[in-house]
């Protein structure tokens, strides 16, 4: 049997791979996965693509994976190059499944290296931070549904949350999945449209999200996806015929 400390130590090696790729990251990475390198690789990107398309695709989505999980910087620059590799279809989906793996395999991370415990001390506790919980736990996936929709939360955080609270892992990666769509979707389509930008010489306008057109309606389907849990807040209840 192997003591304790070891055990937890044990639990917690994958959240310190995490935080220690994330470092070294920020550090050597942060000029490489960006725009700029886009712009300045595209010609080769685009010929690679042409002549191993499968294999560009493959190595895509577990770059993609990869900045998610390890929480590397360029997550926006990759869903840009998706768009720009492989159009809308099938770039939003190659974006949209590699973000929800990601985020999957960090939410693991964390619920392992710190999210049991952390969950345990809530529930042992008796205040407004077990009352919230006990409400994204009673109706997670409504909650984090309508987070997802409205990109304001960094996405990182929501990651981290739901595992530190006892989250379920299958509703944290339904409700990842299904919210990250309209968003990824949107800045999927700005990839797309990056030729005609990188040939204007300009750069792609990433604030287009939350211009009123696009932000109106993800607004309402947050509104729509939260009724639900309003409702029973409420107490009103559907009735039977």
């Amino acid at each position: 049997m192997q003591p304790p400390t070891q055990g937890r130590w044990r639990q917690r090696l994958p959240l310190l791979i995490v935080l220690a790729a994330a470092l070294i990251g920020v550090v050597a990475l942060r000029d490489h996965l960006s725009f700029e390198a886009l712009r300045d690789n595209r010609e080769a990107l685009l010929a690679f693509r042409d002549a191993n398309y499968a294999l560009t695709a493959a190595g895509f989505v577990l770059a993609y994976i990869a900045i998610v999980a390890l929480s590397l910087p360029g997550a926006t620059a990759a869903t840009l190059t998706g768009g720009f590799l492989f159009g809308l279809l099938p770039g939003a989906l190659f974006n949209v499944t590699a973000a929800t793996i990601g985020a999957v395999l960090i939410f693991r991370a964390v619920r392992g290296g710190l999210g049991r415990s952390m969950a345990a001390r809530i529930d042992a506790s008796d205040g407004r931070v077990k009352r919230v919980s006990d409400a994204i736990r009673a109706n997670g996936f409504q909650v984090l549904l309508s987070i997802r929709l409205v990109p304001v939360v960094p996405f990182f955080v929501m990651n981290v949350i739901p595992a530190l609270i006892g989250v379920r892992t299958s509703v944290f990666a339904a409700s990842t999945f299904l919210g990250i769509i309209p968003g990824g979707v949107v800045y999927t389509w700005v990839g797309a449209g990056l030729g005609e930008v990188f040939a204007r010489g300009e750069t792609p306008d990433m604030g287009i999200i939350f211009e009123p057109q696009i932000l109106g309606p993800l607004l309402g389907l947050a509104a729509l996806a939260a009724l639900p849990t309003v409702l029973k807040s409420l107490g009103v209840t559907g009735t039977r015929a």
